[in-house]
C-alpha cells in the first residue's frame, strides 16, 4: 500500500499515482525480466539521474512494487526485482504499451 497521503479517487487515479514520474514506467520495465543492480538499472534508464533513480527506487519500494535486496558481501550488493504487485502491474501496463506502439509516429 502508498504510503503516499493524497486520497485517490478511483481505481485508474491508484495506479497512475504509483506511476507517476517520467522514469517509474522505465524502472519497471527494465526489472520484468530480472533482478538487476544499481548500476545496470541507470543503463538501463538512459538519461535519468542517479538522484532521480534513487528517488524513483525508493517510490517504487514504499508503494510495494520493487523489492531491494541488500546481500551482505564485500563489497556490498544490492539488487533491485518486482514484487508480485509489480508483476501484476507491469502485466497491466501491457495493453498500454501496445497502445502506445500503435500510435507512435514512424520516422524514416
Amino acid at each position: 500500500m502508498s504510503v503516499r497521503a493524497r486520497p485517490t479517487h478511483c481505481g485508474l487515479d491508484a495506479a497512475v499515482e504509483v506511476i507517476s514520474g517520467k522514469w517509474k514506467v522505465l524502472v519497471i520495465w527494465a526489472l520484468r525480466d530480472r533482478s538487476r543492480r544499481f548500476g545496470e538499472l541507470r543503463r538501463q534508464v538512459p538519461g535519468v539521474s542517479e538522484k532521480v533513480l534513487v528517488q524513483q527506487l525508493r517510490e517504487l519500494e514504499a508503494d510495494g512494487i520493487v523489492l531491494r535486496r541488500t546481500y551482505d558481501e564485500v563489497p556490498p550488493r544490492v539488487e533491485y526485482s518486482l514484487t508480485a504487485d509489480g508483476r501484476a502491474l507491469d502485466e497491466a501496463l501491457k495493453p498500454l504499451g501496445a497502445w502506445g506502439r500503435e500510435r507512435r509516429p514512424v520516422h524514416g
